[in-house]
């Protein structure tokens, strides 16, 4: 069975096309590398033994999307996840926000409708439900206004999807990933931020090994239990797995509407502090971190009610925050290694 995924060399798309070839899928791999890069390729193959097929086209260009999907017609589905994702970036500069996320959306929508590929999953983001007093947060929880240019271009991707599916034959689902972390067990894939890390772990990781100076921790002066913000941390090989889970359950029929949400989290909360300690204590380094201002586009505290993920999918997180920390050290040290 043949899967397309888009933003493939990415972060998380890496750890899926590794759970999906370890599922028997066979994967088309497409991205266009202006945030990863091709060493993903590598490190797949050498965890599964199997090198996908890649494609290296930008999404936003409508002919080459077209050309590409109409090739592997047969695929069984399509997992979206190439689009920017930094919180911070989308404050500063939202028109490439709004442009690239959903442009590159809607053309892969039309090449489903054109094609008639009949499975879409969706990678979206607890962001959508911005700073909502109900925690932790169920699939149900009204979604608020957005925190972010990114949070709205996901807010506005579901609504796009939802919509098509009032009409479409095809079936979609929405995953709504909360702070992906860690790095494959193996060593061999991980993230590999461009330029300076916008996200905590790698930003941790950094600062340990010396590229980065000391840690800055965005506000202590939030209504939580330290005073910085929280989230919920959960390692990338889970929230990958949970693609491989979805795309069965689609394929078995399981879904009772065409367009599901499901919540990817751990279901606790932990704080920016909590990381650093855990950091200290599964890598044994101390972090120089200092507190600064709070950041434009941060949301207070968010964690998921995973259950219905847990009870439809048939899926539960296989990692701690501690192994989490400990892969992502490794891995950072594994890119050492490979100049990366």
């Amino acid at each position: 069975m043949k899967v397309i995924v888009t933003g493939g060399t990415g972060y998380i798309g890496s750890h899926t096309i590794v759970d999906l070839q370890e599922n028997g899928f066979e994967v088309v791999c497409i991205d266009n590398l202006s945030r990863s890069k091709i060493y993903a390729l590598e490190g797949i193959e050498k965890i599964t033994g199997k090198r996908p097929k890649f494609y290296e086209i930008d999404l936003c260009d409508k002919d080459a999307t077209l050309e590409v999907i109409s090739e592997h017609s047969d695929a069984i589905g399509i997992i979206h996840f190439a689009a920017l994702k930094s919180v911070y970036e989308s404050v500063g500069n939202p028109l490439l926000y709004y442009a690239n996320n959903l442009e590159s959306l809607l053309n892969v929508l039309s090449a489903i409708a054109i094609t008639g590929i009949p499975n879409f999953v969706f990678s979206s983001s607890c962001s959508v439900y911005g700073n909502t007093e109900q925690l932790p947060v169920t699939e149900s929880t009204p979604t608020s206004k957005a925190e972010s240019p990114y949070a709205h271009t996901k807010q506005m991707g579901e609504e796009i999807i939802q919509n098509i599916q009032k009409i479409a034959s095809s079936k979609s689902i929405l995953l709504r990933y909360f702070n992906p972390i860690g790095a494959h067990p193996s060593a061999e894939i991980g993230e590999i931020p461009i330029g300076k890390p916008d996200n905590l772990v790698p930003y941790i990781t950094q600062s340990a090994i010396g590229k980065l100076g000391p840690i800055t921790v965005y506000g202590n002066d939030y209504p939580t239990r330290d005073g910085s913000c929280i989230r919920d941390y959960i390692h990338v090989s889970d929230i990958a797995h949970a693609h491989t889970l979805a795309l069965q359950y689609l394929l078995e029929g399981r879904n009772e509407s065409n367009c599901p949400v499901f919540n990817l989290g751990t279901g606790n909360g932990v704080s920016v502090l909590e990381v650093i300690a855990a950091f200290e204590k599964t890598a044994q380094k101390k972090l120089d971190y200092k507190i600064g201002d709070r950041r434009p586009g941060d949301v207070v505290a968010i964690y998921a009610d995973n259950q219905k993920a847990k009870s439809e999918l048939n899926w539960n997180c296989k990692y701690t925050l501690d192994d989490s920390m400990l892969s992502a050290w490794k891995w950072e040290l594994k890119m050492q290694q490979l100049n990366l």
